[in-house]
């Protein structure tokens, strides 16, 4: 079974499609119920697979408990870590309400879940994890304009980012791939909300945002799983760029001893073995 959260649209719904249509048994959790429906409804009679549907609102702490059950429950050999809002806004006037609910669905949520399902997987031998983080991890001292107002947002993608890299070269030596999935802006209807209420209907758009297709970077995310690269940035010419990032992390790693220190300098793998 692959468990894939976001699954109302854009690329949890993409990944969504792809994995019914090679065969995998779905459960698909967003907070839309119409939305989720719709999507087995058409899996279902598409590809013949079996799709559970779980509406749930992941910083809620109930709705969590239940969706962390069902990652736990032993079957689950694909997770997509997909639900995210971003909360944009200046960090002095961001609703505390919704600052939480960044953190909660970002970072709490994907955690919880990966660590549900982790266990399961090593017991049988073989899983997958995706976790969707984003270009703006990259973007810290960047200022806004053009891009939006993101320290909350880009700090949890940062957590993302360094969480799945860090968990990968834990899981080097097993069976297990794991992904974080580094997009820039994709075409969906993320940035239609700020995150405390999902998109309404009639707020989806009539025609494109800009941006990468959805298709594009789910496409990108699975070659990159066969290939076994941990970040994943559609897009991006080659794999120098994260190589070099590397490179920079062991050297101030390398600084911190030479100046009296005891840190490894072992390198951060940048791809499974």
């Amino acid at each position: 079974m692959a468990l894939v959260t976001g699954a109302s649209s854009g690329i949890g719904a993409e990944y969504a499609r792809r994995l019914a249509a090679r065969g995998w048994h779905t459960v698909l959790v967003a907070r839309r119920g119409p939305r989720l429906d719709e999507l087995a409804h058409r899996l279902r009679k598409e590809t013949g697979t079996t799709v559970e549907t779980l509406v749930a609102d992941l910083s809620a702490p109930g709705d969590l408990t239940r969706v962390t059950e069902r990652a736990a429950a032993g079957d689950i050999a694909f997770l997509v870590n997909s639900a995210g809002i971003n909360g944009y806004g200046p960090f002095a006037e961001l609703e505390p309400g919704l600052m939480t609910k960044v953190i909660d669905v970002n970072v709490t949520a994907l955690t919880t879940l990966t660590r549900a399902a982790v266990p399961g997987m090593l017991e049988h031998g073989h899983g997958t994890i995706v976790n969707v983080a984003s270009q703006i991890a990259f973007a810290g001292s960047l200022p806004p304009h053009p891009l939006p107002h993101r320290a909350i947002y880009a700090g949890t993608k940062g957590y993302v980012l360094t969480f799945t890299r860090t968990l990968a070269s834990e899981l080097s030596g097993t069976p297990l791939r794991v992904q974080a999935l580094a997009p820039g802006l994709v075409d969906t209807e993320f940035h239609l909300s700020r995150g405390l209420e999902p998109v309404r209907e009639h707020d989806t758009p009539a025609r494109p945002l800009g941006g990468i297709p959805a298709t594009k970077v789910v496409e990108a995310s699975l070659a990159a799983l066969d290939a076994g690269e941990v970040v994943c940035v559609p897009g991006l010419p080659g794999h120098d760029p994260i190589e070099r990032l590397v490179e920079a992390e062991v050297a101030i790693r390398r600084s911190s001893r030479a100046a009296g220190g005891s840190v490894p300098t072992q390198g951060a793998r940048s791809r499974q073995a």
